[in-house]
């Protein structure tokens, strides 16, 4: 059981719409604590949740919000010095903290922490862990950086003594420049994968290694460690020092892997103990991404006593999670689907899968490069290459890019470069046709360009019909 905090206060949460500030919210809020918050620009899902759960937003960061007279200011990672209400905090000498400090002392210093890391994968992993545990009756409690369709919320306390979080190795704060999974000392872990990313943060890809050494460092040796077979950026981690027992995971049977989880086109999980198949089920998912996930989590429940088939069952029912490929209707025979890849690797997975999946029909992409990473042009050599086994892509070039984005995807013809989303909802709304899939890529709100575009193809083709099951 967990304990409730002897001391409840008044908490302030200054950044409260992202996702994790957003759950950090929700579980201060289920301790007990008085919440408030602010942040700039605030918008559904997470304003939603936060109003259900009683808390008041503020839209903006004026020093005059501190007249509320919180007993701490939890400050996101998107604050900096020189905003008047961080100014106001410091001079007013009000206690504050970052949102993962606020969360390892007050809630996951009590509780058996599974934490999920890597470049890709890291929100399904968390999503489906977590529905893992709750279907084996454990009751975790978690802190999802997207929305769970198995649950009504992204985080919770829970009643039991896991709890699962999605740990990313963004910076912490501007007082605190150390990567947020630092904080939450974990027994288990996963890293899903890893690759370069966070070009605003990191200089290159030892950088985020090292950050990872020292997240490797801190594992007990009585824990668990859970990677890919094979990922060589990882491995180059753990040679430099490992002191806890390691399950290695793939999704081919050839990859050398302890563990393997397979999809199959016709909808079927089978997992693998080297080479020795330990039970298969239908489910919802697709791509092999999906079942390198899927095969994660359960072997990051088997370390917490969770059955082979119990975890099988469970992956048969998972809901899968708001915006990874995430089906939102069908228009007249055209499936429209919405997805956060934004990472060339993500963007290449995700239409390789559905290639594979449904190769009849034609694959229409919609693609924001909305992160600092591909803003910088980290990736925009390897762009091209991962929209290439599309049929037609249309790529929002946001305002002030310093690299020339048509050159970079300049030997697809099947590539238009676009200014502005008025022209893409008209172009890709018109090309479209029945039994073709349009997905939408972005991690951001993208002018609430999905909306659109399905009120466009509603125009065209007549109303929505439910999701279709692949």
């Amino acid at each position: 059981m967990i304990a409730v905090p002897k001391d409840l206060m008044h908490i302030h949460i200054l950044g409260i719409c992202g996702t994790f500030m957003a759950g950090i919210a929700s579980l201060a809020r289920a301790a007990g604590h008085r919440v408030t918050g602010s942040d700039q620009g605030v918008y559904p899902p997470m304003s939603d949740q936060l109003v259900a759960l009683g808390i008041d937003v503020i839209e903006g960061y004026a020093a005059g919000q501190l007249d509320l007279a919180p007993d701490i200011v939890v400050i996101g990672n998107a604050l900096t010095r020189g905003m008047p209400v961080v100014e106001e905090t410091l001079n007013r000498r009000i206690p504050y903290a970052s949102g993962p400090e606020w969360l390892a002392r007050e809630v996951l210093r009590s509780r058996r922490v599974i934490a999920v890391a890597g470049t890709h994968g890291k929100t399904t992993t968390t999503s489906l862990l977590a529905h893992i545990l709750e279907s084996a009756g454990l009751n975790p409690g978690f802190l999802i950086g997207g929305v769970p369709r198995d649950f009504d919320t992204s985080a919770r306390l829970g009643r039991g003594s896991v709890f699962v979080i999605e740990a990313d190795e963004y910076d912490t704060a501007f007082f605190d420049k150390q990567a947020k999974f630092l904080h939450y000392r974990p027994e288990i872990q996963i890293i899903t994968n890893l690759e370069f990313d966070h070009a605003d943060i990191y200089p290159d890809l030892a950088a985020i290694q090292n950050q990872f050494h020292q997240l490797v460092r801190s594992l007990p040796a009585n824990g668990r460690l859970v990677v890919p077979a094979g990922d060589a950026n990882i491995q180059a981690v753990l040679e430099r020092g490992c002191w806890t027992p390691v399950d290695t995971f793939a999704s081919e049977p050839a990859a050398g892997a302890d563990w393997t989880g397979t999809a199959s086109a016709s909808g079927e999980f089978r997992l693998f103990e080297q080479g020795v198949s330990q039970g298969a089920v239908s489910w919802g998912m697709s791509g092999d991404y999906n079942a390198e996930n899927a095969v994660a989590a359960l072997l990051a429940a088997r370390a917490v006593g969770v059955s082979n088939d119990a975890a099988l069952s469970a992956i048969a029912g998972f809901g899968g999670v708001k915006r990874r490929l995430e089906q939102r209707g069908e228009f007249g025979g055209v499936r429209v689907y919405d997805d956060f890849a934004h990472h060339p690797t993500a963007i290449s997975r995700t239409i390789g899968g559905l290639r594979r999946e449904m190769p009849e029909g034609r694959l229409a992409i919609v693609l924001e490069l909305r992160s600092n990473t591909m803003k910088l042009g980290v990736h925009k050599d390897t762009l091209a290459a991962a929209l290439s086994a599309a049929d037609r892509v249309w790529v929002y070039r946001p305002a002030g890019l310093d690299w020339d984005l048509a050159a970079a995807v300049q030997a697809l013809s099947s590539v238009q470069v676009c200014d502005d989303t008025a022209t893409i909802v008209e172009a890709a709304s018109g090309y479209v046709e029945p039994g073709d899939r349009l997905v939408v890529m972005s991690n951001g709100g993208f002018e609430n360009i999905q909306v659109r575009l399905e009120a466009a193809l509603e125009r065209r083709f007549g109303r929505r019909a439910a999701p279709h099951s692949d």
